[in-house]
């Protein structure tokens, strides 16, 4: 098959729709040609190398031009047009279809994507829907490696997985980032309104982005138990896919660990305003109690009688002022004692 004359694979980019972008022919070599959607069929026809196509929100001509090309099963294609898939692993006859669930930081929110593959023999298609990083510097990273490429589709699946993956650790740094920061509201003297409603925040984008990793890690584990006699994922890309498992399990751990701080950081939270509520309440009952005392015994004056302590003693009145006083005194000294005041 070596000995064939390849086509010409120098068709330039601009030959082919907006929402593809790359479209390129990997030879045995590890060596890159950039080829045109019509030349797929000669080249994988050749029998040298594989092809990968990346598209970023295709339009529908083009999934029906590379059903043509690569055989690609019906309900894949359908998959791949509508999105919103849950991350899964599907096999259809000599391909796989592969979906998984992308993540990155927009305005300080967290965007998600997704993005579907069909690997096979002498195939890569990558699908990319909404909010998700160019795959450009995956494929420069495996063109730096040209004996890798002797690997197959299946080692730029894992790179794309990898390069997936990779991109949730930066949203739990800055998660744990935010997290330390509101730390510091959430031991506050001050009640702040603000702080509770950023950690229930905080606590709703970890959920979610718990839903886009656990599931991942089923994907992961799925590639790693793929049959080898497939010919799809051979044994050597299997211990890549392993470690890209691994990291997966750790992000995942991580989220889980921040949620259990965020849950904590809200109780405790809630704990401190309802202490700090019940502190408020313990000072008013006190001061209440203080003015309590000679507004009772000033009442009693007030009410007109003829026979009144101060009428008929001249030192009467300044014996209730002491008194009033002394009451006063009494009680303040004993709220201090119990910490009321």
């Amino acid at each position: 098959m070596r000995g064939m004359t390849l086509p010409d694979t120098t068709a330039p980019a601009a030959h082919n729709p907006a929402c593809v972008i790359n479209c390129v022919h990997y030879d045995d070599d590890g060596k890159r040609h950039d080829i045109s959607l019509d030349a797929i069929s000669d080249v994988i026809a050749s029998g040298n190398g594989f092809v990968w196509v990346g598209l970023y929100d295709p339009a529908d001509s083009v999934l029906l031009k590379l059903q043509e090309e690569f055989c690609l099963h019906d309900l894949a294609i359908e998959d791949a047009r509508n999105a919103h898939q849950r991350p899964k692993v599907e096999t259809y006859g000599n391909s796989m279809f592969v979906v998984v669930t992308t993540a990155q930081m927009v305005d300080e929110r967290i965007q998600y994507g997704e993005t579907h593959a069909f690997v096979g023999p002498r195939f890569l298609v990558t699908v990319r829907h909404g909010a998700s990083l160019s795959y450009a510097p995956v494929r420069a990273r495996v063109e730096r490696e040209p004996h890798l490429l002797k690997m197959g589709p299946s080692y730029c699946l894992y790179a794309v997985l990898d390069f997936v993956v990779d991109n949730y650790l930066p949203i739990t740094n800055r998660f744990r980032d935010t997290l330390e920061l509101l730390e510091k509201d959430i031991f506050a003297e001050n009640y702040k309104r603000s702080t509770v409603v950023r950690l229930y925040e905080l606590k709703r984008e970890l959920n979610k982005m718990r839903m886009a990793v656990a599931p991942l890690q089923d994907v992961l584990s799925a590639l790693r138990r793929y049959p080898s006699e497939s010919g799809l994922v051979p044994d050597e890309v299997k211990l890549y896919i392993r470690d890209v498992h691994d990291h997966a399990v750790r992000i995942s751990d991580v989220i889980d660990t921040l949620r259990e701080m965020l849950g904590t950081a809200l109780s405790v939270n809630l704990s401190l305003v309802t202490l700090a509520q019940g502190e408020t309440v313990k000072r008013l009952g006190a001061w209440a109690a203080l003015l309590a005392a000679p507004t009772l015994i000033t009442s009693w004056y007030g009410m007109n009688f003829t026979h009144m302590p101060e009428l008929d003693q001249p030192w009467a009145y300044p014996a209730m002022i002491i008194g009033v006083g002394a009451i006063c005194v009494g009680l303040y000294r004993l709220f201090k004692r119990v910490r009321w005041l």
